[in-house]
């Protein structure tokens, strides 16, 4: 068996606790690499040692290859990040783990002066403004014209994302195993705009109307890049999953209540 790691807040490189998990797993048999120099052949998981954050970015690693990511959690959240460092070594040297697939989003820009960008997000693609005043988002889905929205920006997520930038906004809280995309305004001007669930299988066409005509932000999972106004921005579901690595214990629900403390009411507690 073959493992990669990946790091990406630099003071855990020296985390005892961390080097003792790897020489672990080194001492059950299993080859473990740092994936910082490159994804290697035959590689059969990815460990993501951090939060959230960090299992994002390494998932931009891993799910064009088809390689699953174990996120262990040494950040806040961790709700993709959901397994605690010591008590996943016995289950992975008795390789007693599942992998569950996670749907992606996948965008293209088309435009003059589009810059380059990794194509590929687990949680949303966000189209923002740059400066102050509203932004008129255009959106289409499959052809049909939607209201222009006016507003901060929009979002299209996927059900995985829904826990993320969508629920701060306002959108609904989906679980991960439904099959749908988000559409969702970000503070949006008008009071008769709601988010709105589309199919997974939909074709979404968005581009923002800037007055002054200033540049806007485009995110797509935690990175942002500067797109021209007017630029048409599609977004697909990916031709492709990630992996995820889970041992069969996680709950969606149980993590709404002890994440996002879903109904936390005194009265709860009598």
């Amino acid at each position: 068996m073959k493992i990669a790691y990946f790091i990406k807040k630099s003071g855990l490189s020296a985390d005892p606790a961390i080097k003792a998990f790897i020489k672990d797993l080194a001492s059950g048999g299993v080859t473990v690499y740092d994936v910082a120099a490159g994804l290697q052949p035959d590689t059969d998981m990815l460990i993501a040692f951090g939060g959230d954050g960090t299992f994002l970015t390494a998932s931009g690693i891993v799910c064009e290859a088809g390689v699953p990511i174990l996120g262990i959690n040494l950040g806040r959240m961790g709700f993709l990040s959901d397994n605690e460092l010591g008590e996943v070594l016995r289950p992975l040297l008795e390789h007693n783990y599942t992998i569950e697939e996670r749907e992606m989003l996948e965008v293209s820009l088309e435009g003059p002066g589009v810059p380059k960008f990794f194509p590929y997000a687990l949680n949303e693609v966000a189209l923002r403004r740059s400066g102050a005043g509203t932004l008129g988002v255009d959106v289409t889905v499959d052809g049909s014209i939607l209201p222009t929205y006016w507003c901060d920006g929009l979002l299209v997520s996927t059900s995985t994302g829904s826990t993320a930038y969508s629920l701060s906004v306002g959108g609904p809280i989906c679980h991960p195993d439904v099959g749908v995309l988000i559409i969702a305004p970000i503070a949006p001007h008008n009071l008769n705009v709601r988010p709105l669930i589309v199919s997974r299988t939909a074709e979404i066409e968005m581009s923002a109307r800037d007055r002054k005509n200033r540049s806007v932000i485009l995110s797509v999972d935690h990175k942002d890049y500067t797109v021209p106004a007017g630029t048409k921005i599609e977004v697909r579901c990916a031709p492709f999953s990630l992996r995820r690595v889970t041992f069969g214990k996680s709950s969606f629900i149980d993590a709404l209540r002890t994440k996002l403390f879903w109904g936390e009411d005194v009265r709860n507690l009598r």
